[in-house]
C-alpha cells in the first residue's frame, strides 16, 4: 500500500466544518470595504523577487529568511508573495492607476512566508488588505483606521482589541534619528543581544521593537524619534489624533511601534489583543508615501493595513463569537416510499428558484428514516422537509424542526417557500 501524501508543513487545509466561519468573516470584510468606497483588486501570487527586495528591504527578516524564492525555466528569480502592499503598488504602477489619481483598493488572498508554523501563523496564510493612494492628508489616515475599527464592531470583538498608534516622521527625519539611535546603541553594544547587534547596523529601528527585556532596559534612555519631528509631521499626527478623538476611536500612543517593513513613514498603527496569547497583533498598517516612487512610479502618497484571516478566525472561535454563524444547510429533504425521490428533487429545484438565498440539501443514496434523520441533523439544517407517499398525494410537506422547540407540522407545498424565507 502506497504511503498517504500529506500537506506540506505549515500549509493547512480549511475543512468544511471551518469554511462557514471563513465565509462569514470574508463577507464582513468585503461589505465593510465596499461601504467605505474601496474597490477590489486581484494580483498574481507569483511576482518578481526584486519587487520585494526593493520594497520590503533586503535586510529584513522576510527577505533574508522567509521568502519562497525560486528560479523559473527562463532563469528569472520569482517569489511567492509574502505580503500584498508591494504587489498592489506594482499593479497600480503597471496599469496607470496611481499617479495624479485617488484610488481606494482592497484585496484578499494567500501569502507565503517560511517561518516556524504555530497556531494562527502558517507558511501559507491569508490576508485581507486595504490600500489608499493619492491622499497625503491625515483625514484618509483616520478613515482607514475607522474602517478597521468598524470591522471589529461588525464581528463583535471591539472590546477585545486595542489600537496602538505612532508616527515615524518623514524619511529625512527618520534618517536623522537613525544616526542618533545607532550612536546611542553603539555605546551600549555590550548589553544588546545578538539579534539587536545585527539589526543595529542594518535596520536599527527594529531594535526598538525587541521583546528582550534587557534590550528594552537599554532603550529607556535612548533618544526619542518624536524629538526629530518638524512642524509638518507634528501637525499631521496631531490632526490624525483629533480626527480619532472626534470619532470616539480610543488609542494608545506607543513610541516603540515601528513596524517591520522598510517602506513605512509617518502614521503607523496596530490593533492588538491578549486573546491570542503571545501572538497579539490582529491588524497592522501605516503610511508609505515613498513606496510608489521606490518601485518605479511617480511620487504618490499611500496608506493601508493588512490583517491575517487565520488569526481573526482563531480569535472569533476562541471568544465563541462564531457560534451563531449560519450553517452550510438550511433545509434537508428526506424521502419515504416509492417515487418520493424524484418528487423531492423537483420540489427542491422549485424552492431554489423561489428562495435563491436558501440552502437545500436532498438526501441521496437511500436509507431508512432513522439514517436520513441522522444525516439531516449532522448537516446542521434548521428543518427537515419530509416527503412521503401521503404528502405527495396531498401536495404537502411535513416540516420537522431540528433546532429549538417547535412542533412538527404539515404544510402545503406552496407554503414551504415562505417558511424557508423566514429562516434566513
Amino acid at each position: 500500500m502506497s504511503k498517504v501524501i500529506q500537506a506540506i508543513r505549515g500549509m493547512n487545509d480549511c475543512l468544511p466544518s471551518e469554511t462557514n466561519v471563513w465565509q462569514m468573516v470574508e463577507s464582513v470584510l468585503r461589505r465593510v470595504a465596499s461601504n467605505y468606497g474601496f474597490a477590489e483588486i486581484r494580483m498574481p501570487i507569483v511576482e518578481s523577487t526584486n519587487l520585494f527586495k526593493r520594497s520590503i528591504g533586503e535586510v529584513t527578516d522576510i527577505v533574508e529568511k522567509e521568502m519562497y524564492t525560486f528560479d523559473d525555466r527562463n532563469g528569472d528569480s520569482l517569489t511567492l508573495r509574502p505580503e500584498g502592499t508591494a504587489s498592489c503598488v506594482r499593479a497600480g504602477n503597471q496599469h496607470g492607476l496611481l499617479y495624479n489619481q485617488e484610488q481606494r483598493l482592497w484585496y484578499m488572498g494567500p501569502m507565503f512566508r517560511h517561518e516556524r508554523p504555530q497556531k494562527g501563523r502558517y507558511r501559507q496564510f491569508h490576508q485581507f488588505g486595504i490600500e489608499a493612494f493619492g491622499m497625503a492628508t491625515p483625514d484618509i489616515d483616520a478613515e482607514v483606521i475607522m474602517l478597521s475599527a468598524r470591522l471589529w464592531k461588525e464581528l463583535g470583538i471591539s472590546e477585545y482589541v486595542t489600537l496602538e498608534l505612532n508616527s515615524l516622521g518623514s524619511n529625512e527625519e527618520r534618517a536623522a534619528y537613525r544616526d542618533a539611535l545607532v550612536a546611542y546603541l553603539t555605546q551600549h553594544e555590550d548589553k544588546l543581544d545578538e539579534d539587536s547587534k545585527r539589526r543595529m547596523y542594518t535596520n536599527p529601528l527594529r531594535v526598538l521593537d525587541s521583546k528582550n527585556p534587557d534590550v528594552q532596559a537599554v532603550l529607556v534612555d535612548a533618544p526619542k524619534l518624536s524629538d526629530y519631528f518638524g512642524d509638518e509631521t507634528n501637525e499631521h499626527f496631531d490632526q490624525l489624533k483629533a480626527y480619532l478623538d472626534n470619532a470616539g476611536i480610543s488609542y494608545k500612543l506607543n513610541e516603540r511601534l515601528v513596524r517591520g517593513l522598510d517602506y513605512y513613514n509617518r502614521t503607523v498603527f496596530e490593533w492588538v489583543t491578549d486573546s491570542l496569547g503571545a501572538q497579539g497583533t490582529v491588524c497592522a498598517g501605516g503610511r508609505y508615501d515613498g513606496l510608489v516612487e521606490q518601485l518605479g512610479g511617480k511620487g504618490t502618497p499611500g496608506i493601508g493595513f493588512a490583517l491575517g484571516i487565520e488569526r481573526l478566525v482563531l480569535m472569533l472561535t476562541s471568544l465563541e463569537k462564531a457560534n451563531n454563524v449560519r450553517p452550510q444547510v438550511d433545509a434537508y429533504v428526506i424521502t419515504l416510499g416509492e417515487g418520493a425521490d424524484m418528487q423531492a428533487v423537483a420540489l427542491a429545484e422549485k424552492l431554489r428558484d423561489q428562495v435563491p438565498e436558501t440552502r437545500i440539501q436532498c438526501h441521496c443514496g437511500g436509507g431508512n428514516m432513522k439514517k436520513q434523520m441522522k444525516r439531516a441533523d449532522k448537516s446542521g439544517a434548521q428543518i427537515a422537509l419530509i416527503l412521503g407517499e401521503d404528502e405527495i398525494a396531498n401536495q404537502q410537506v411535513t416540516v420537522k424542526y431540528l433546532r429549538g422547540q417547535h412542533e412538527q407540522q404539515r404544510v402545503s407545498q406552496e407554503d414551504v417557500a415562505p417558511l424557508l424565507a423566514s429562516l434566513i
